[in-house]
């Protein structure tokens, strides 16, 4: 089973719980001759008479036996479709979507907070086993 098979429901049901719209699953899109797919694309309605927030979500569940190669991993990703998407809908917010459990432990680390606050990622921290958001770090 994948990790988008494992935390994906349950990032999307702790969206939904927070009022966000599920707009796409994944959400596609091209850049220059490139595909790329992220995970979830979503919309929070902020007031009827104006437009709504609209964010981007790479879900990552940290399962393999090193932290630091999924980092590596999802930090590639997450600043080649930010890249992707300010070119292609300026007006949507790319966040990466990690397990509480993880946050708790890896991205307390000097080497993640600095990579976090040096490439500006923007964090959804889940709780996969009650389908929550804990905390959004912007």
């Amino acid at each position: 089973m994948s990790a988008r098979d494992l935390f994906h429901e349950a990032v999307r049901q702790a969206l939904q719980k927070e009022q966000w719209v599920i707009t796409d699953d994944p959400l596609k899109f091209k850049f220059g001759n490139v595909n790329f797919q992220v995970d979830l694309g979503a919309e929070k309605i902020v007031a009827a008479e104006r437009a709504g927030e609209k964010i981007a979500v790479e879900i990552k569940g940290f399962l393999n036996p090193s932290a630091i190669t999924d980092f590596y991993s999802a930090l590639g990703q997450f600043l080649s479709y930010r890249l992707a998407i300010e070119a292609n809908e300026p007006n949507r917010t790319l966040y990466l979507a990690v397990p509480l459990d993880v946050y708790q432990t890896f991205f307390q680390l000097e080497f993640t907070q600095t990579a976090v606050q040096r490439y500006q990622i923007l964090l959804v921290i889940y709780n996969p086993v009650n389908e929550v958001i804990v905390k959004w770090i912007k």
